[in-house]
Formats: C-alpha cells, sequence, structure tokens
C-alpha cells in the first residue's frame, strides 16, 4: 500500500510538471487564437508566421550567438578550474571554488542587477556583450560540475606514463588527458548553450535594445494574437532542449564507459 501510494505521487508529480510542456504542441498546431478548449482543428500557421517573423529571426540569431559564446567561454574556463581542483592543492581552494560555484545558489535577479550596477558604473554599455559576459557567469558552475567529474575519472598513472615517456606537461595535456575528458567537454558545451538559450533574467537586464528569445517571448504574450506563435515557438524549443540535453547525455555516458567507472546517474 505504502508503495502504491508512493507510485501514484510520482505519476501525479510528473503530470504536474510535464503537462504544461506536453500542452504546448496541442496549441501550436491548433487552428484558433484563444488558447482554450475544446480545439478548433489542425493547422502549421503558426510555425510558418514564425519562421516569417524578421523581429523573431533577429532575437533567434542574437540567442544563437549569446549562447554559443557563453558556452565556450564557459567551457574554456572550467576547463582551467576543473583541471585545477582536481589535480593541484593551493592555498584557500575551498574558498575559490565555493566563490566560483556560488551562481549556482543566489537569485538570478540578484546577480543580474549587481552586474548592471558594475558594468553602468564602469560605464560599458548594454549589449550582446554584456549578456555573454553574464551567461558565462551563470553557465561556469554547471561546466565546473560536469569536467570535475571528468578529471576526477581519469587515471593519473596515464599521465606519468606520458611523462616518463618524454612527453610535456602541455602535450601529456593535449594529446593524453584533453582526448580522455573530451566527451565531459562535448557535455559541458551542450548543457552551458541549452542554459544560456533558456535565460531569461541576465538577457532582460543586460541586453539593452537588443532582443533575445526569452525577452521577445516575454514582450509577446500581451498581445494575444502572437500567443499562438509563441506555442509553436516554445515547441520548437523544447525539442531543442531535449534534443541537445540528450546528446549531452550521450557524451556523458560515454565517457564514463570509457574510463571505467560506475555511473551514478547523470542529466536524464
Amino acid at each position: 500500500m505504502r508503495g502504491g501510494g508512493l507510485r501514484i505521487y510520482a505519476i501525479l508529480y510528473l503530470i504536474f510538471l510535464y503537462g504544461p510542456i506536453l500542452i504546448l504542441p496541442l496549441f501550436a498546431f491548433n487552428n484558433g487564437t484563444i488558447i482554450a478548449f475544446p480545439l478548433k482543428g489542425f493547422t502549421a500557421e503558426w510555425f510558418v508566421q514564425m519562421t516569417q517573423n524578421e523581429t523573431l529571426r533577429r532575437a533567434f540569431l542574437n540567442s544563437l550567438t549569446i549562447a554559443v559564446s557563453s558556452a565556450i567561454l564557459a567551457t574554456a574556463l572550467g576547463v582551467f578550474a576543473a583541471r585545477a581542483t582536481t589535480r593541484f592543492s593551493f592555498p584557500a581552494k575551498g574558498g575559490i571554488m565555493g566563490l566560483i560555484m556560488l551562481p549556482l545558489v543566489l537569485p538570478e535577479i540578484i546577480v543580474a542587477m549587481s552586474l548592471l550596477v558594475v558594468l553602468l558604473a564602469m560605464g560599458v554599455g548594454l549589449s550582446l556583450v554584456t549578456v555573454i559576459l553574464g551567461h558565462t557567469l551563470i553557465c561556469m558552475p554547471y561546466a565546473i560540475a560536469i569536467l570535475s567529474t571528468a578529471f576526477n575519472s581519469l587515471d593519473k598513472s596515464l599521465e606519468e606514463a606520458a611523462y616518463d615517456l618524454g612527453e610535456t606537461k602541455w602535450s601529456a595535456f593535449r594529446l593524453v588527458i584533453l582526448p580522455l575528458v573530451m566527451p565531459g567537454i562535448i557535455s559541458s558545451l551542450l548543457m552551458s548553450f541549452t542554459i544560456s538559450l533558456d535565460e531569461f533574467i541576465i538577457a532582460f537586464f543586460l541586453a539593452g535594445n537588443e532582443p533575445t528569445l526569452p525577452t521577445y517571448i516575454f514582450s509577446q504574450l500581451r498581445f494575444p494574437k502572437s500567443v499562438p506563435v509563441i506555442m509553436a515557438l516554445g515547441t520548437v524549443l523544447v525539442l531543442m532542449s531535449i534534443l541537445l540535453l540528450t546528446i549531452a547525455e550521450y557524451f556523458r555516458r560515454r565517457g564514463v564507459a570509457r574510463t571505467g567507472q560506475k555511473d551514478h546517474g547523470g542529466f536524464l
């Protein structure tokens, strides 16, 4: 009885959590402009309007630029941080890593307001560059968490064997370590890309006059006629996020299998 109650609770929880996402495609293909049941009929018109919207295309390109740049920067910095913390000991190591991981627990609105105040005080104009900096800050803790797992799973004897065979520290890192942690790097890139693409608060405060996908969606919700197009856009974004997370999980499991470590679970 106790197990049955827990199963019912889990099913109801999943319905509550994912029900709204499952409803998105229904209204994205619904012929009516009012988001309500009963549905009127099947149509792909909203997807056509989505592709013909110039502002939406600009917002998508901006978000794509921000997400790619943030993912590369966060992963590159995450490689250095993960390598340093898993391989070396240095003073105040715990405190430094705690500060780097702090954005995980700080409310994003506090981070966004702080960045806005600092950037304006420095005379830096708001643009896509400031959003990239903010998203890199937000994505770095996730990148470090993924990459630290990848570096921790390495067998140190492989690196020592490379040194014994005459490799320098840089060549051993490039030829031995990087290929082994490459699945973790790819997972970090994909995860950071997904987080940046969906992030709203940092972009809302730091984008200035440049639209991004989340800020564009927020601005269009006040217009009832635009809601079906937003439903179509939301359907595409959900599918993209699921695809990217699935790819990231594939490379994470591939990395675990390559190093021979026990899999303790991942993104999916």
